[in-house]
């Protein structure tokens, strides 16, 4: 049986323990109760989707699956392209914004969910990211993503996503050369998320600028409550789940006080 990860919690000092899932949901076109029972047991106050719902009436169903895990929509879905940003009541929303990136002619669109939230006394930057199945287009975008994170303006920062790419690879190379690699700081079960139901590849990734402190990351796969027949049928991929440590933020200084 898998250990548990830290629980979320805020610490003295005002520090925050955040859960965060990444999980690609393939449009919800699977098993979405079970979908719905393995996000609600992992516990996570943000879930970072990837082919979330993105065509006809994608919002009912987007809406129906906050519901059920119960979380509410942060951002996300058919204006960025399939990324999704869902998050727990725990987190307060400060601002976000969808961005489409560069199409390549012939491939998918694509695009960056991103919002930044205050959890306890920590504030963050929040990306979810699905990059291309081309070579050349998902290196250009890597390098976009760690642009958009640098233009948030956080000093700490969580992004993840589908990269479509194994750690060998020029994209995920240049994202966990400029930023902490959750699985590969802090390993906590397998690392493997597709396929379901024989595992034998790396292509999901969470990420964490550096000052953020990596408690574990990894497949929930053996994680108490989580049932293995849900992860089977939920999907095409496994879920990566992390818990980092976020410092409080710095109090703002108002101007004459």
């Amino acid at each position: 049986m898998l250990a548990d990860l830290p629980p979320s919690t805020t610490e003295p000092g005002d520090s925050a323990v955040v859960r965060v899932l990444s999980y690609n949901i393939r449009s919800m076109r699977d098993d979405r109760g079970a979908l719905a029972r393995v996000i609600q047991d992992c516990a996570p106050d943000l879930v970072l989707l990837q082919e979330a719902p993105r065509f006809f009436r994608w919002r009912k169903a987007a809406a129906w699956l906050a519901h059920e895990c119960n979380m509410v929509i942060v951002t996300g879905g058919a204006t960025a392209a399939g990324p999704m940003i869902l998050s727990s009541l725990r987190a307060h929303v400060e601002r976000t914004e969808d961005i489409l990136l560069p199409r390549t002619p012939g491939l998918h669109q694509r695009g960056f969910a991103t919002a930044v939230v205050r959890i306890g006394g920590a504030r963050l930057s929040v990306l979810s990211c699905h990059l291309s199945l081309s070579a050349a287009e998902r290196d250009g975008q890597s390098a976009l993503l760690l642009e958009r994170l640098a233009e948030m303006g956080e000093p700490y920062a969580v992004a993840g996503g589908d990269l479509n790419d194994h750690p060998d690879g020029r994209a995920f190379g240049r994202l966990s050369a400029e930023l902490q690699d959750a699985w590969a700081t802090k390993p906590w079960g397998s690392e493997f998320t597709s396929v379901p139901d024989n595992p034998y590849q790396r292509i999901d990734a969470i990420f964490a600028t550096q000052g953020v402190e990596v408690l574990g990351c990894g497949v929930p796969q053996g994680l108490p409550g989580v049932d293995p027949a849900d992860l089977l049928a939920a999907t095409d991929h496994l879920p990566l789940l992390a818990a980092f440590r976020i410092p409080a933020a710095a109090p703002s200084v108002i101007p004459g006080g």
